[in-house]
């Protein structure tokens, strides 16, 4: 039996697709609720750069996938192995409108290259990641500040 390969979330935002793509596409977006300062060049094979100030975190993005304004992608390094290793991940906002606003689906794949201690570390971790950041863009989106 193989580790889980995926991490899936979704959410249901009170707020149209364009405001949800411009707060997960932009860097001032971004900035505001998935990190401290953002970068982003927004075309496959484009770089962006997420940094989170207090936890000392900065991590570099390949954007992979554009279909404004209902498909993102982008693979980034997995946390927890050292700078210069190759393996990445690869993360996907999926935005559907609904009636009262946007569903907003997040999976991220590729946890399967990783070893035991590795692939328990790194899943675990972005799996209660995702859940904390998609509450921040929530309340980003609602005007609420996040803690």
């Amino acid at each position: 039996m193989g580790f889980p390969d995926r991490i899936e979330r979704s959410i249901d935002l009170a707020h149209p697709p364009e405001r949800v793509w411009s707060a997960i596409t932009t860097a001032d977006g971004l900035a505001a609720w998935f990190g401290d300062r953002a970068e982003i060049d927004l075309r496959p094979g484009g770089a962006a750069r997420v940094v989170w100030t207090a936890e000392g975190h900065d991590q570099q993005l390949r954007v992979e996938r554009v279909e404004e304004p209902r498909v993102f992608g982008f693979t980034w390094r997995i946390a927890g192995l050292p700078q210069e290793d190759p393996r990445r991940t690869y993360v996907e906002f999926i935005l559907e409108p609904t009636g009262a606003g946007t569903r907003l689906q997040v999976v991220e794949t590729g946890f399967a290259q990783l070893g035991p201690e590795e692939h328990a570390s790194a899943h675990s971790g972005n799996t209660a990641g995702w859940a904390h950041e998609l509450g921040d863009l929530a309340a980003h989106l609602d005007g609420v500040h996040a803690a």
